[in-house]
């Protein structure tokens, strides 16, 4: 029976033979993170479903012999569509491995960020990754067995200035993820979070692309937003390409001892130990200074003056 946004299951080719060969379902794979592990994990031998709201990309993503799955994580509906035919698809097992990778980027000063803009951050990173899991759980539940990979970021464990609500969202997922490892190892269902640090993917320009809302030459934090404004070009040098990220989801996805967290690349973990081993003070005093958010004279605060 043929199911509208789905493909044939690709074959198996290179690295992960037919035996240990994983069903991985990836949200958020149309772009960035989510579609270079989607393509790196099906050259691996593993029979990817690619889930994401844009046809174009699940389409291109199909040419290549991936399943593709329209998904939007913040619908309840569109998930409950996907998980049905994921059902159909596998003949009733479900998913060996769903990675939660679906999020992006919201960048402003707290007190300036729109309710709406915070609300939908929080119902695409955490309320949609919650919801996602949940309904792909029951048939791991059946068979006593699946792996749950969140996709963080070491924003999860440490916060620069202006990306608070994206921070607050990570912070969630790491959790949650604790949570559910504990709550979910009895049932045979590994859980593991994944914590990239700056990757070469397109996540950069589209939160950049969000931020631009949130510049105004009458702002307080004019200047800070300039800075956020050419943070495309400031990050490039310091990122790296993701495939340490899709190896770390590889090694969590099939590892018979997956870790509970895997910091991609490793260097990465330097920045949270390098921030809970520093004076507060300090650590302030150097974001403060990165963020452009020192003091010199500029417009008060819009709280001041109204």
């Amino acid at each position: 029976m043929y199911t509208p946004g789905l493909s044939a299951p690709p074959r198996v080719t290179e690295g992960a033979s037919m035996s240990n060969a994983q069903t991985i379902l990836i949200t958020g794979a149309t772009a960035g993170i989510g579609k270079h592990t989607a393509i790196y994990l099906h050259k691996k031998g593993h029979r990817v479903i690619a889930t994401g709201r844009n046809e174009r990309a699940l389409a291109a993503l199909r040419e290549l012999g991936l399943s593709t799955v329209a998904m939007d994580v913040t619908s309840r509906e569109s998930i409950q569509r996907a998980v049905e035919s994921v059902r159909e698809m596998t003949d009733g097992k479900g998913v060996d491995v769903l990675v939660n990778n679906a999020g992006y980027g919201l960048l402003g000063p707290l007190e300036e960020l729109s309710d709406e803009d915070v609300r939908a951050q929080f119902e695409t990173n955490v309320f949609g990754l919650l919801a996602v899991t949940r309904a792909f759980l029951p048939a791991m539940h059946a068979r006593g067995s699946g792996r749950v990979i969140n996709v963080s970021s070491v924003g999860g464990r440490m916060v620069f200035p202006l990306g608070g609500a994206y921070h607050a969202t990570k912070f969630a997922v790491e959790a949650m993820s604790d949570a559910l490892r504990i709550e979910l190892k009895q049932f045979g269902i590994d859980v593991s979070v994944i914590e990239p640090g700056y990757i070469a993917t397109e996540f950069t320009a589209t939160t950049v692309a969000h931020a631009r809302k949130y510049q105004r030459p009458d702002s307080p934090y004019a200047s800070a937003m300039e800075i956020v404004a050419n943070a495309e070009n400031t990050v490039a040098k310091l990122a790296v390409g993701p495939q340490s990220v899709a190896r770390a989801i590889e090694h969590a996805a099939t590892s018979r001892w997956p870790r509970a967290r895997y910091v991609a690349p490793f260097y990465n973990a330097l920045g949270p130990w390098m921030i809970s081993m520093l004076p507060t003070a300090l650590t302030d005093w150097f974001m403060r200074r990165a963020a452009g958010l020192y003091a010199r004279k500029q417009l008060a605060s819009p709280r001041a003056t109204a």
